[in-house]
């Protein structure tokens, strides 16, 4: 039977800044709806941030996230996935704090420290409404984005008590190297959700040869016992995804990663990149995942099973 290709939708993260664009779901009203839109287009799996309503600055309180939280999990069947990356200036600590509360399904998982260069967005977007926005942006450039081996042991340790399984995140080679480590310790549960992104500055260049390496390295580490899937930051989202596909990954969309629907037009909601890039998998006689398809690839516990209600 020929494999599914389960689409992630990133509705809103800590990168890009409501200044950029008017169209960054940033209430909760704004997350639900395009969350809820997102999903209705294609998206089998939710990763989902927070943000304070007031001025938008990401936040990892759990009462933010029950803002949104219960009515996405009780008005569709996608696969909640909640950050434990959050922001690269949070501590680990904070960043861990909704994913312990809600004990989804699955989480995101950093799998290593590294620089994470946002401050070259300052050329290219001069007017911010709010200090916080400048003062993230500049600060990526003097500091580091925390993820030790005990920060990810921790996280992962506790993630597994709650039932709640991890989309890997490797934004580099190394961290594919990381992983393994946790493999070879016995402490992973497989089948293995690996997040390839790519793009950010401080990680591995998106484009092909680079994709290709990061495909054989975990070809070579895991053999056959994991999922993969791409991201490409900004305007190589949709380049990425389409390569990742034809060379049988899985796909992750969404405002977090890219603010764009197309060269120098601003995607209006997060359903606009699904809609894209499904015709992309259609176009490459690939069928889309359905959210209980996609539960049942990653061997997920069910939403049943979590502290969303």
């Amino acid at each position: 039977m020929k494999k599914k290709v389960i689409i992630s939708c990133a509705v809103t993260g800590a990168i890009h800044t409501p200044s950029m664009s008017e169209h960054l779901p940033v209430t909760a009203d704004e997350v639900i709806e395009h969350s809820l839109e997102a999903h209705k287009a294609g998206a089998a799996i939710l990763h989902l941030h927070a943000r304070d309503e007031v001025d938008g600055h990401p936040t990892q309180d759990p009462a933010e996230f029950d803002k949104f939280l219960p009515t996405i999990h009780k008005e569709c069947d996608a696969v909640i996935n909640i950050t434990t990356g959050g922001g690269p200036q949070m501590t680990v600590e904070e960043r861990m704090q909704p994913c312990m509360h809600f004990k989804p399904e699955l989480a995101s998982l950093n799998m290593g420290t590294m620089n994470f260069g946002l401050f070259p967005m300052l050329k290219r977007h001069n007017q911010f409404q709010h200090k916080w926005e400048t003062e993230m942006l500049e600060k990526s450039k003097s500091s580091l984005f925390k993820n030790t081996f005990q920060d990810i042991e921790n996280i992962m340790t506790l993630g597994y008590e709650n039932g709640t399984r991890f989309e890997f995140e490797c934004y580099d080679v190394g961290h594919i190297y990381n992983l393994h480590h946790y493999h070879r310790e016995g402490m992973l549960k497989g089948p293995y959700f690996i997040q390839f992104v790519m793009g950010i500055m401080g990680g591995i260049g998106a484009d092909t040869d680079n994709l290709l390496h990061m495909k054989k390295t975990a070809d070579k580490l895991f053999g056959d016992n994991y999922e993969w899937s791409v991201v490409g930051a900004g305007a190589t989202q949709m380049r990425m995804n389409a390569t990742g596909a034809s060379l049988g990954s899985h796909v992750r969309v969404g405002l977090e990663d890219s603010l764009w629907d197309g060269p120098g037009k601003l995607a209006q909601k997060n359903a606009d990149q699904v809609k894209r890039v499904r015709d992309i998998l259609e176009g490459l006689s690939l069928e889309v995942a359905t959210s209980d398809e996609a539960r049942q690839m990653l061997n997920l516990k069910g939403k049943d099973k979590t502290n969303i209600v």
